[in-house]
Parts: structure tokens; C-alpha cells; sequence
């Protein structure tokens, strides 16, 4: 299956992916991973993307694509592939479109990640990291630490990061509504959106998933 999979900040996008990928047997293809190889390995869309970067500047649309272009003709994505932050705006889907086309193929299925946008608000201003190890992250709500500011696991300070702010979040999702959410009209137009709750317990949310896609097979 092809697939891409959609929703605000928040809606636990990298963590379903990574479930469904695996269920499905394809690989996961996020953008941050697309941006960190290209750079990593001195290909020439990396040192592109780069110097936008160090600019503080946005990477254009076209360098983006010829990452995903890239790594959508690698051999173990030729039965399918889980996109997972790309196409962020309506041209980077048309061009998805073309060059899926050009390859005789095209979408299976784009999955909406429905969250309430209050829902999304409290996940994301709710976390705080360790500033000793930031893979250790607790939720005001849903992961408490035992001791409220001090890490569970390391005894370090727990602190959030500034942009998890909530004024931060509105302004990612503000961001999320103007580019990316018309991608979702875009397909719906073309019969592909398969719209779900990403509330719930991260496997119920998968199975959520799963039986969608399976039904819209």
C-alpha cells in the first residue's frame, strides 16, 4: 500500500506510523529522516536543504520532493510506502501525484488523524523532558513523574521545551490549518481520505487504523 498519513501536531503521528509501517510491511518515510540522510551523507539535496537551513530559511518545495522522489525508487519501498510528514501543502501532494504517475502507480489511501485541537494543546504543552537525557519524557497528566520536576528514571531537572509552549502549539496548529489541512480536501476530491480518532490508548488507535485502511483496500 501507498499511504500518507495526515494530522495537527500532536496527533501521534510518528508513533502510529511506525506501528502501521510495521504492520504493513512497508517502510516508514518520515521527512525529518528524509532531511537528516540526505544531510548525514553530503548528497547534493542535502547540501541544498542545508544551506536554507543554516540561512534560517524554509527548504523549497522542489528540494523536498527530490528527497521523497529519492527514497520513494529505493528497492524496499516498490510494494508500498508510509509517508509521514510529506506532502505538507497542496503543490508538494500535485507533485506527489505526477511523480507516482510518471511511475505507473499512485495512492492507496490518505489517513486522517482527527484530534481536537484542545486535546492536541494539552499532549503537547503537557510535556516535559529531562534535561539530562531528552529521551526521557513525562506528561503532566499522562506520564507524572514521581516526583513532580525530577526524573524518574535519572534524577535530572524536567522542564518544557520552549516550543511546547501553548502559545507555541496554537501557532503550529495555526500553521497546520493554513498548509497543510486543504491537502485533505485535495484527496478527499480523488475518493482517498480515511478519516479516524486518534484518541484513545496508542493500540486502540492502530486498530483503528488498520481496519480502516483494510477497508479501504
Amino acid at each position: 500500500m501507498r499511504i500518507v498519513l495526515v494530522g495537527p501536531p500532536g496527533a501521534g503521528k510518528g508513533t502510529q506510523a511506525a506501528f502501521l509501517a510495521k504492520n504493513l510491511s512497508i517502510p516508514h518515510i518520515s521527512t525529518g529522516d528524509l532531511f537528516r540522510a540526505n544531510i548525514s551523507q553530503g548528497t547534493e539535496l542535502g547540501i541544498k536543504a542545508k544551506s536554507y537551513m543554516d540561512a534560517g530559511q524554509l527548504v523549497p518545495d522542489e528540494v523536498t520532493i527530490g528527497m521523497a522522489k529519492d527514497r520513494m525508487e529505493q528497492p524496499d519501498a516498490v510494494n508500498g510506502f508510509l509517508l509521514d510528514g510529506f506532502p505538507r501543502n497542496v503543490s508538494q501532494a500535485e507533485a506527489l501525484d505526477e511523480a507516482l504517475k510518471a511511475d505507473d502507480a499512485k495512492l492507496d489511501a490518505v489517513l486522517d488523524l482527527e484530534v481536537p485541537e484542545d486535546e492536541v494543546v494539552k499532549r503537547i504543552a503537557g510535556r516535559r523532558i529531562c534535561r539530562k537525557d531528552s529521551s526521557h519524557v513525562f506528561h503532566v497528566t499522562y506520564s507524572k513523574p514521581k516526583v513532580e520536576g525530577v526524573c524518574d528514571v535519572c534524577g535530572g531537572e524536567l522542564y518544557q521545551r520552549d516550543d511546547d509552549s501553548e502559545d507555541t502549539v496554537r501557532k503550529r496548529l495555526e500553521v497546520y490549518h493554513a498548509q497543510t489541512e486543504p491537502i485533505i480536501d485535495y484527496y478527499r476530491s480523488q475518493g482517498l481520505v480515511v478519516t479516524i480518532s486518534a484518541l484513545g490508548k496508542v493500540d486502540e488507535v492502530t486498530k483503528r487504523a488498520m481496519d480502516a485502511l483494510k477497508g479501504d483496500k
